[in-house]
């Protein structure tokens, strides 16, 4: 754990206001405080950062490889540390490892290592998301269809028996596949219940939300869109105030203009969050590789199967952070939030992640003018930059 140290230099944005001619003091790899630069004692450490800004650390709940690994084909603790290194340099200081629909064999490794990552305290490790298999089959996307199926008692009690060894615990569900009183039980056990790959109707998402769902799986991806008679689950992930719901950021995904007019009709407490649904390639240069044995192709920006499907996104979070603020003409502050603080927000955990406020994580990203990332700290220790962490 690092000792007691100030970053002084750079504007700070502390997930709600901006602060100038500031620092901020690191203690015990914890946020101390936000003082007056000139407030800084003599006997503390001082880093100046000469220019540029301090964030808080990006908080991604949907992450499915990184480093050259998946989740999936290499379910144990080795694969989350390479891909917690990975996402790193991009900013994310905490993430949800993601176990796309598998075999009950796979998902049983992937929570064990999941359990080992928590006990093991790996850096930016925040917990698992399991994306199925409880899904629809309409809305399979590059899921595998074979092993999509509806939740039994057996899996729910496995849901809730991981849980009390991890974090957090996503799991993604389709409403054709899991019944409302599952997802009461899942939640009052403290599992955070997404709803997407679905093709359900927004009377029903409604019926979830009121069940305990309380997120929504890549928003307009994978899931009954907006009709005249029928808002469908995309519809209801922006109307109802009790959902938030995750966004892929990349042009590809979805249209900017959608974007727009999905944060303009937003209704709240939920916030749309940044999510990479980042595969095996960040990090690396691959062109290809596999996912449930099926070859994913790395082109133009995105990730496909041989017919077109896409395939998970080849995004990491500062570049949805840049495509927010200079293609969807986001504020920088409010791209930042739905970086850090909304995502935090979504799974429960803003009350030490997502913002700098004495106590908070001290997981913090140091960026250009011009968005480029400097230097960031997981837990008060330095993870990429080039100056040592302490």
């Amino acid at each position: 754990m690092s000792d007691r140290f100030a970053l002084t230099g750079a504007r700070i944005f502390d997930g709600d206001d901006w602060h100038d001619g500031a620092a901020l003091v690191v203690r015990g790899g914890l946020v101390e405080a936000i003082l007056p630069q000139g407030a800084i004692a003599g006997d503390i450490r001082s880093v100046d950062l000469r220019g540029g800004m301090l964030v808080p650390g990006f908080v991604d709940i949907q992450v499915n490889g990184g480093g050259g690994v998946m989740l999936n084909d290499h379910p144990d603790v080795a694969s989350i540390e390479t891909i917690c290194r990975a996402h790193a340099p991009f900013g994310t200081t905490a993430l949800l490892p993601t176990l796309i629909t598998d075999t009950p064999e796979i998902t049983a490794a992937a929570i064990a290592a999941g359990e080992a990552a928590t006990l093991r305290k790996v850096p930016g490790f925040l917990g698992l998301h399991l994306e199925g298999p409880h899904l629809s089959i309409a809305r399979k996307g590059a899921h595998d269809p074979a092993l999509i199926r509806p939740m039994t008692d057996a899996d729910q009690a496995m849901l809730i028996a991981a849980r009390d060894k991890l974090p957090v615990l996503l799991t993604t569900i389709a409403p054709e596949s899991v019944e409302p009183a599952r997802v009461t039980a899942l939640a009052k056990a403290g599992i955070i219940v997404s709803l997407g790959h679905s093709d359900t109707g927004y009377a029903t998402a409604e019926t979830f939300a009121g069940a305990g769902a309380s997120v929504v799986t890549h928003l307009f991806n994978a899931m009954s869109q907006i009709g005249n008679r029928e808002p469908g689950l995309a519809g209801a992930a922006v109307d109802i105030g009790a959902l938030s719901a995750g966004l892929i950021a990349d042009g590809i995904h979805v249209h900017p203009a959608t974007i727009r007019i999905a944060l303009d009709a937003k209704q709240g407490p939920g916030r749309i969050v940044l999510v990479t649904d980042a595969m095996a390639t960040i990090g690396t240069d691959m062109t290809s590789f596999t996912l449930n044995g099926r070859i994913i192709y790395r082109k133009d920006g995105s990730l496909r199967l041989a017919d077109g499907t896409l395939a998970g996104a080849d995004l990491d979070m500062i570049s949805a952070i840049r495509f927010m603020h200079r293609i969807v003409g986001v504020e920088l502050s409010e791209a930042l939030r739905m970086a850090s603080l909304y995502p935090a927000q979504a799974i429960g955990q803003s009350h030490r992640l997502g913002r700098f406020a004495n106590g908070t994580a001290a997981d913090i990203v140091a960026l250009s003018d011009d968005l480029g990332i400097g230097s960031v700290w997981i837990g008060g220790d330095k993870v990429f930059g080039a100056v040592a962490s302490r």
